[in-house]
């Protein structure tokens, strides 16, 4: 199956639209002019005689080719995900665009579905990679250096290959793909078109959750009551949504004999299940060190007796909460990224004026921001729903830190390119690290420092202890799920069983809240995708110290990691620098950072 990703970050819009001058809009013509442009219908018609004569040529066939004759059946592979993925791009980031859009939707529908048909004869590509014999395929790697390129794709493939099901089943499951991504669709829309009003305005969903950072508390707890409201008013819809999925899942799993509904998470990650017990145990023990300690800090700032879940986000009360224009936001970020190397910011430019980035919030648009890698000949693209807030100018840094490490990646081709999740973090939050830095620097107050510092915290917070949280609920629900049916309150008793462990005793919770699990995409678009920001924001704290204790060569270093996309493990990566994420102590010494950080608040108070 080719498809985007759903906007996964979990950002907080800002708010004053009308001051934030010209929003870049995206220009899709790098893809395809128009849904009717005659380079469509090509590529289309093309994907659809290659992907035919690719069956015809291979299937049956793999074990007897030699090492030149594999080399150019992956290659022709590669030639057809690309082209598959550039109509799926085009596709589905029109579709982003205005998803309550019936022709938009409708077309991205088609596209899937065409992809679909045309692809399912290329099933056998990947049963048969996994049939030949492991000294075969050694010598054919051995005696190709071309060839041999593409080890790390093969050993992700071929790490399925105790769960492989028989050809015929494998095909069958990729053609029913399509009745799967309705669900995803049914989500989006459903997300997309809800309307709420607050104070007789009426917003859609990134409107109403920009009123949770509100320096006014009443706004907050209106948005949080309103938010709770609609959820409630579409609870059996989002439960359905997640109960059909979760089933399938679970059905998938078990005819291919995954041991836990993580394990395929896991794989497609090239990551150990040890090293991210090892994270979510590392996390969870933190809690106290970590978000308890912090949030009863912000209780004492917000000089309230306890807090409630509409005060999570909430601005200091010494904070200036004036909106940030787009021109400063820009500069900012770029100043950050030529400072640590000029490199860096002669990739991002072209992104700001190039439409390469679609900023502002419009009805419809889809919720949260990305970076979509599109395919390796063309280039990115960047999603935000801009409003502002000093936040929103660090989703800015994080998601351009994506789009970095795209471009610089996509020097490894199509199937090595794409970089597993806990990796693809590491330059987006790498990104908003070097813009928090910059801008501590900058501080030129007592005050202003501890906003930035007490930001920086919640945003890691967010990162890291929210996330896995956010993943302990996904192995409830998918265990649960496989026990039966779950209605709504089900749902809601597991989300209400991870929050308190997770924000501690300064919290109150408003009824309502528990229906809070609905809006969060990861959980219908990408099961389990979640640890990958703790493991990110981790790996990047650890490198962060590296870099800051002034190592040689380290920009080098970097830039090779980056350029490296997919094509090494996370060990190889990392090994230059000195980290290594499979001992224990490895994320010790990311959540050290945000610990020492909150110490630094603790001292303001003294």
């Amino acid at each position: 199956m080719f498809q985007l990703p759903f906007p996964v970050r979990d950002a907080n819009a800002g708010s004053g639209a009308d001051s934030l001058g010209n929003l870049p809009e995206w220009d899709l013509s790098d893809l395809y002019a128009g849904e009717d442009a005659p380079e469509l219908d090509r590529d289309l018609a093309w994907l659809e005689g290659e992907c035919s004569a690719f069956a015809a040529d291979y299937e049956g066939k793999l074990a007897e080719l030699d090492a030149a004759g594999l080399l150019d059946c992956v290659l022709r592979n590669e030639k057809i995900n690309s082209i598959a993925g550039r109509i799926m791009s085009f596709a589905g980031l029109r579709y982003y665009q205005l998803t309550t859009d019936a022709d938009r939707a409708k077309f991205m529908s088609d596209m899937q579905e065409k992809i679909t048909i045309f692809t399912t004869p290329l099933v056998f590509f990947t049963l048969e990679l996994n049939r030949i014999e492991d000294d075969v395929l050694a010598g054919h790697l051995t005696t190709n250096t071309d060839l041999a390129r593409y080890k790390p794709v093969f050993d992700r493939i071929r790490a399925m290959k105790p769960y492989q099901l028989s050809d015929e089943l494998e095909k069958f499951l990729h053609d029913l793909g399509v009745v799967g991504d309705a669900w995803e669709r049914l989500f989006d829309e459903t997300i997309a078109g809800l309307t709420f009003t607050i104070d007789g305005q009426e917003l859609n969903i990134e409107g109403t959750l920009n009123f949770l950072t509100e320096q006014d508390r009443s706004k907050r707890e209106a948005a949080a009551r309103e938010l709770a409201r609609v959820f409630n008013d579409n609870i059996k819809t989002f439960a359905r949504v997640h109960n059909t999925q979760a089933k399938e899942k679970e059905i998938l799993d078990r005819w291919r004999g995954m041991p836990s509904p993580q394990m395929g998470r896991h794989l497609s990650n090239h990551v150990e299940p040890e090293v991210v017990e090892a994270l979510r145990e590392a996390v969870v023990a933190a809690y106290p060190k970590l978000s308890h300690r912090y949030y009863e800090l912000k209780r004492k700032w917000l000089g309230l007796d306890r807090m409630q879940v509409w005060d999570r986000n909430a601005p200091l009360p010494m904070e200036d909460t004036h909106t940030v224009a787009w021109e400063d936001a820009e500069k900012t970020v770029m100043d950050a990224y030529n400072a640590f190397d000029p490199r860096m910011g002669e990739i991002a430019a072209p992104f700001f004026s190039k439409g390469w980035i679609d900023a502002g919030v419009k009805p419809g648009k889809a919720p949260g921001a990305f970076a979509h890698p599109t395919v390796t000949d063309v280039h990115p693209y960047v999603m935000l729903n801009y409003l502002g807030k000093p936040r929103d100018v660090m989703t800015l840094a994080h998601e351009l830190g994506h789009g970095v490490h795209q471009v610089l990646a996509a020097e490894q081709g199509e199937m090595l390119s794409s970089t597993p999740l806990t990796l693809a973090e590491t330059a987006s939050v790498f990104g908003e690290m070097l813009t928090f830095r910059k801008m501590l620097d900058a501080a030129e107050t007592k005050e202003a420092r501890k906003v930035l510092l007490a930001g920086k915290v919640e945003d890691m917070i967010n990162t890291v202890v929210r996330q896995i949280a956010f993943y302990d609920f996904e192995c409830k629900l998918h265990s649960a799920r496989a026990e039966g049916e779950l209605t709504p309150d089900d749902i809601n008793a597991l989300w209400m069983s991870v929050q308190a462990e997770s924000l501690g005793e300064a919290f109150d919770f408003m009824e309502g809240y528990e229906t809070f699990w609905a809006y969060i995409p990861h959980f219908v678009h990408s099961p389990f995708y979640v640890y990958a920001y703790a493991f990110g924001d981790g790996l990047v704290n650890a490198l962060y110290s590296v870099y800051a204790s002034g190592a040689e060569g380290f920009e080098d270093k970097y830039f090779d990691m980056l350029k490296a996309g997919g094509s090494k493990h996370h060990k190889d990566l990392l090994a230059p620098f000195g980290l290594d994420a499979s001992d224990p102590k490895f994320w010790d010494k990311g959540l050290s950072m945000i610990s020492d950080m909150i110490d630094e608040l603790e001292a303001m108070e003294d």
